[in-house]
């Protein structure tokens, strides 16, 4: 008989395939799923999926997690050495510890997450564990992802070879880069290992390798791959988008944190998340060094994480002839065209909507707002400004009614109306009698609406969330999350998720000025102006009253958080 022939397609799914394909990119033991728009090449700054680059329809699934996790020779020979293995296997342990000469440097993240409740923002959710990896450099500190010690309450690091946990300090929280940095107070954690050292950028085709700590073993693991692309990604944490560069390595839950080495032992990136999606297989994405050097280097230049810089503005691509010709372009000249400018951006005072950016930093900018990258490749100008820092200065020249003009910016962060984060604090919220008021972020969309919030969140509210900008650096989006009943709030049991636009004819402009006009309200009546002119009068005395019973009632042990009584 010869041998049966395998048919060419696809490996049927099996029961332990469909576990692997829900796990979520963060952490092998909490799992959430996390969307991204299916292009991202168009977009300007790094914001939520609300730009140019913006397609209708359901978004692919990004996560950690891979259908076929890939064996190699490297696992079963790295693995740990007893004194009782005969002489012959040690000598080929130890040869094979020299194709990737930094691996001692990989550890173990073992982290406890108590996250806020965002629906009930008095209280926290119930504590769960995760591992993921990580990698030590220079200076007694340890790399890892942010998404792998986001809301942390203890972390702990666990060295190759070692059978002890040592206390980690988290230093900082890069959630735009997706990018923590931990220390070790212990002084037998740093001793032996030597840090892992940066190279170059890779090039396409160059070999990488993963190591890390992923699901399916204990031990440590090494897959290995070529770099497939290189552009700027959509990071899913940060909701941002930054140079990534694409391997075709099995990236799994667990592998976050870990390094990828290039074929001389040098670290070229950070694995952090990959695409999950049914016609596509092994596609993960890596921090490349430009963003792990540029975070490193704002914390050391000033003590503490401060973010991506962004040119606040949305622009149009100029390829079609006539437009070009109708905003005075000559036949040499290229850009893009300014849509709208952040009024909190400090470009909102010097640039101008139907501006036409030329260049910036003096490099020239194509009609697809793509600028010259290495090897003659192109990438999307944010790449320059993703190199600054915030703070740091940037020459734009732009052309305007015929006339070119150059601008010294000053350079800043990025100001959500609904922030993508709330950086670790408890969220904020106010009660009065029984009303819940909040400010709206994505972790409380994702809360109230699921992992599917861009679909099934209020129009009213995706719409402020895609496309609003905020007016003011203090700005936030309230809303009456939901209203515990009581008699004082009979026919008003239904409100849930609505705007507050306005209190007794002022305009609301945040949770700490609402709760200040509240509480300083001497008028009979207190009258809220929502969304869907929908009005909310109740009598001043009877509903301050009423407020300490509910709060009885429901076990809350303030009207208002902390921050807000300050």
């Amino acid at each position: 008989m010869g041998e049966i022939k395998r048919k060419r397609g696809r490996k049927p799914k099996t029961a332990a395939d469909e576990e692997t394909l829900s796990q979520d990119y963060s952490t092998a033991s909490k799992n959430e799923a996390v969307s991204l728009p299916a292009t991202t090449t168009e977009a300007v700054e790094p914001s939520d999926p609300d730009s140019q680059g913006r397609r209708r329809g359901r978004p692919k699934k990004i996560k950690v997690a891979s259908p076929e996790r890939r064996s190699s020779r490297l696992t079963d020979l790295n693995g740990d050495c007893t004194a009782a293995a005969p002489p012959p296997l040690m000598a080929k342990w130890e040869g094979a510890v020299k194709v990737v000469p930094s691996m001692d440097a990989v550890v173990k993240v073992f982290c406890v997450h108590t996250e806020p409740n965002f629906s009930l923002p008095w209280q926290r959710k119930r504590q769960y564990s995760s591992s993921s990896s990580g990698f030590i450099v220079g200076g007694r500190r340890v790399l890892t992802n942010a998404h792998s010690v986001e809301h942390h309450t203890q972390v702990k690091l666990k060295k190759r070879g070692s059978d002890t946990k040592y206390l980690a300090t988290v230093l900082a929280i890069g959630t735009e880069c997706d990018i923590a940095m931990l220390t070790v107070s212990d002084d037998e954690f740093w001793e032996g290992v030597s840090p892992v050292e940066f190279g170059d950028l890779p090039a396409l085709q160059d070999a990488v390798t993963v190591v890390g700590y992923p699901i399916g073993g204990d031990t440590i693991s090494v897959t290995s791959g070529v770099v497939s692309r290189m552009e700027i990604l959509s990071y899913v944490h940060g909701s941002t988008e930054l140079l990534g560069l694409q391997i075709d390595a099995a990236i799994n839950s667990g592998n976050s944190g870990g390094p990828a080495f290039s074929d001389k032992g040098k670290c070229v990136g950070i694995a952090f998340q990959s695409l999950k999606h049914e016609d596509v297989e092994n596609i993960g994405y890596v921090i490349p060094t430009p963003v792990i050097l540029h975070f490193i280097q704002d914390y050391e230049k000033n003590g503490a994480y401060t973010g991506f810089p962004i040119l606040g503005v949305e622009w149009q691509k100029m390829e079609n002839p006539d437009l070009r010709m109708s905003m005075c372009m000559g036949p040499d000249q290229k850009g893009v065209r300014i849509r709208r400018i952040e009024p909190t951006a400090p470009e909102s005072r010097v640039l101008k909507p139907s501006d036409v950016i030329l260049s910036f930093d003096g490099v020239n900018i194509a009609n697809d707002g793509t600028v010259p990258f290495r090897h003659g490749e192109r990438i999307g100008f944010s790449y320059l400004v993703s190199q600054k820092y915030t703070g740091d200065r940037a020459l734009v020249k732009v052309l305007r009614s015929s006339q070119i003009l150059e601008f010294n910016i000053k350079l800043a962060t990025h100001k959500r109306l609904v922030p993508a984060h709330i950086k670790g604090r408890p969220p904020s919220y106010y009660i009065i009698a029984g009303f819940v008021f909040t400010a709206v972020s994505v972790p409380y969309l994702r809360s109230e609406y699921g992992k599917d919030y861009e679909f099934d969140a209020p129009v009213k509210l995706l719409d402020k969330h895609l496309h609003s900008m905020a007016q003011s650096v203090d700005e936030q989006l309230l809303v009456v999350s939901q209203v515990l009943v009581s008699d004082i709030n009979i026919g008003y049991e239904e409100i849930v998720n609505t705007q507050v636009l306005a209190f007794n004819g002022k305009p609301v402009k945040n949770l700490k000025s609402l709760a200040s006009m509240v509480e300083s309200c001497d008028d009979e009546y207190l009258k809220f102006d929502l969304e869907y002119q929908q009005i909310v009068v109740l009598k001043t005395s009877t509903a301050k009253a009423a407020t300490l019973d509910i709060l009885t009632t429901h076990c809350i042990p303030s009207a208002m958080s902390d921050d807000l009584k300050t």
